[in-house]
């Protein structure tokens, strides 16, 4: 089959700047009206064309501040003297391309272009020339095709075939399918999720700003449309108006009938991650209320779906602090658990990737920090709640950040990101079964896949699954969308490549021993060999038949194994039955232990009713010794006041009879005399 490129030379520099400034208004012509420009774009991306045509033509701002009574001429020299010693040729690049962002079909429909004619780079002597349609218009655009030869001819910043989908036959190459509909502001460390063949896109971060508007891309008719979202009315989830603050860096996560906005970088960042919900059905964003403590705002951290939870790990606070903390939101609760696990946890790191295997993994891969990036592989066992980290196999990735990834089946696709230096070219994927990685596809040039901040989601067309790349930032924002079908599947013919470690290469999920040191099943063996799966188009016998002797050697090895989970599954049995019994006397003791406990209690209540009944009897005792005291110190005066008596009674016959003696000496008888 014959291949064909196609190359346009287009405008060069600086032609193709100011043709783009003739078109915008900015060249001095009577199109350059003030007013005129104002209409067209909004302020922002006015003052920042102005000041990029300021700086391509004239250069640094030497010109002195203006009055402050004219807010228009100071905003226009602010936005020129904040470019600071940019060069010329990068000013009018960055012109250029913030026009293309802002009017894609502004050098198609410029009335003062020269456009060159398209050229057809014939290949095996056959040519056809094919538009490329974007936004409703037919234009030429450059791009680069694979030869059959697998050379590459570049001319000028992509990397991918550009054709429908639907003509599309071959897998493990990205191509840029025909889109429609006015396209999202170009950004990077933006949300993507799909639901129902529609493809979400919310916030981002362009130029430094970051954003807060929603599109929405039908993956049937590959149209583009913006969503006029609303603000939520008061509810019992959320108790006020949601303001949408711009945001970047967070994560997007389809949960039933909406689109979950978790953390992510602010103007005005909160303590707290927020969570907020959209949705799909009334086109409304509410802020639902959790309980428990919510972790530290964040962003550049990573939240993975499993089951009806949410694993948020990672990131980065507003005060730029790397965190390796790992929290999980119950989304039927709302409820926040901090989860101290066991292990070495990865060290703190920002946009990294994570994934979920069997419902039960979480493996963390890559990511950064302020001085270096990584490209290690974590795996958290979600029962046991510890931490691993395994040998990686096959083609081991560079360290990045800012990629992105998504599953199909137990395969984990990774793509884009970067190491400060240059972006990642390759798109990789990991069998998270064996943990062997392996190279897809590879891009050349400057191009959006290889870019940090894109992200990536799965998506359906004609029945098969598709990746979707959107954005991300290379020195450039992007705002492009690329397309790949993946072969990796259990389900395709596979060929079998031999290396030397253990036949019996267990998997993640394998449930028999599950907290086992994953690094000990990689360990190098004498006879064994591992297996990798990929695609094989070629039906030859050799080929069949040593098919065959592998299919029989994998089938007595799953035999073997079969035996050995039927022996453990014994000895499980076994001991289950033993601990049965166990707990059955467990349970005896512990009810002879109840009985006695009762017998002594009541014993104890016995005594305590004794007590209280002789502390009554203390009491009385005690009040009547009190009483008797009293007695007594009233008798001993009854006694003084006796003696007192008896005294005074003596006295007085001691007076009588010594007065009678002196009245018998007067002349006077006795008294008892005359009483007698």
């Amino acid at each position: 089959m014959a291949t064909m490129t196609r190359a346009s030379s287009g405008l060069a520099y600086p032609e193709r700047f100011y043709a783009a400034a003739s078109y915008a208004g900015f060249d001095g012509s009577p199109n350059s009206n003030n007013k005129d420009i104002g209409s067209r774009f909004s302020n922002d991306v006015a003052l920042i064309l102005y000041a990029l045509y300021q700086q391509a033509t004239l250069g640094p701002c030497n010109v002195p501040k203006p009055n402050s009574w004219s807010p228009v001429e100071q905003g226009k020299w602010k936005s020129w003297q904040q470019l600071g010693n940019m060069v010329s040729t990068e000013a009018m690049r960055l012109f250029v391309k913030i026009l293309e962002e802002e009017e894609p079909g502004w050098y198609s429909r410029a009335s003062n272009s020269v456009f060159e004619p398209v050229i057809d780079v014939q290949m095996n002597h056959n040519s056809n020339v094919e538009p490329i349609i974007e936004n409703g218009n037919s234009f030429a655009e450059t791009k680069i095709i694979s030869t059959e030869n697998g050379s590459l001819m570049e001319t000028q910043d992509k990397d991918v075939v550009s054709e429908s989908l639907g003509s599309v036959v071959i897998y493990d190459q990205w191509i840029s399918p025909p889109i429609t509909g006015q396209r999202p502001k170009a950004r990077y460390e933006h949300g993507a999720a799909v639901v129902q063949d529609k493809m979400y896109i919310f916030g981002g971060n362009h130029n430094g700003r970051y954003l807060s508007d929603l599109h929405v891309l039908d993956l049937r008719s590959w149209t583009w449309s913006k969503v006029e979202a609303k603000i939520g009315s008061k509810s019992v989830e959320s108790p006020s108006p949601v303001n949408m603050a711009p945001c970047a860096g967070h994560s997007l996560i389809p949960w039933e009938n909406k689109l979950l906005s978790i953390a992510g970088h602010t103007k005005d960042p909160s303590e707290t991650i927020q969570v907020k919900a959209f949705d799909l059905q009334t086109g409304t964003w509410s802020m639902l209320k959790t309980y428990g403590k919510a972790p530290v705002s964040r962003g550049g951290q990573s939240v993975t779906l499993v089951g009806t939870t949410l694993v948020i790990f990672g990131g980065q606070d507003a005060k730029r602090t790397l965190l390796n903390d790992l929290h999980i939101l119950d989304l039927e609760t709302m409820t926040w658990d901090e989860i101290d696990a066991v292990g070495v946890p990865p060290s703190p790191r920002s946009d990294h990737a994570a994934a979920v295997h069997a419902e039960r993994y979480l493996l963390i891969f890559g990511g950064g920090s302020h001085a270096t990036c990584f490209n290690d592989l974590h795996v958290l066992d979600l029962q046991a709640m510890e931490w691993s980290r395994p040998t990686q196999q096959g083609e081991i990735p560079t360290p990045r950040a800012g990629h992105a990834g998504v599953t199909v089946g137990e395969n984990w696709f990774i793509v884009g990101g970067g190491d400060n230096k240059s972006g990642a070219s390759e798109t990789v994927v990991l069998n998270m079964s064996t943990l062997v990685w392996s190279v897809v596809t590879s891009v050349e040039g400057r191009v959006p896949l290889a870019s940090e901040g894109l992200s990536l989601v799965v998506g359906s067309f004609n029945g098969e699954d598709i990746l979707i790349s959107f954005g991300g930032y290379n020195g450039h924002y992007n705002s492009e969308v690329n397309v790949l079908k993946p072969s990796h599947k259990s389900t395709l013919q596979s060929k079998i490549m031999e290396a030397h470690v253990p036949d019996s290469v267990s998997a993640l999920h394998n449930v028999t021993n599950p907290t086992r040191d994953l690094e000990s099943e990689f360990e190098v063996g004498q006879e064994g060999k591992t297996r990798e799966i990929v695609m094989d188009d070629v039906d030859t016998e050799p080929r069949k038949s040593k098919g065959e002797e592998t299919s029989e050697h994998i089938i007595a090895t799953l035999e073997a194994e079969k035996e050995e989970l039927e022996s453990s599954l014994n000895k499980e049995k076994l001991q289950s039955l033993q601990l049965k019994q166990e707990l059955a006397e467990a349970e005896t003791r512990n009810t002879d232990l109840y009985k006695k406990l009762q017998s002594v209690r009541s014993q104890l209540a016995a005594e305590q009713s004794r007590c209280f009944k002789l502390e009554v009897d203390v009491a009385e005792l005690r009040q009547k010794l009190q009483t008797m005291e009293t007695l007594q110190k009233e008798l001993k005066l009854l006694q003084r006041q006796k003696a007192a008596s008896e005294q005074a009674a003596l006295n007085a016959k001691q007076s009588q009879g010594s007065g009678g003696v002196w009245g018998w000496l007067a002349g006077s008888p006795p008294q008892n005399a005359d009483n007698a």
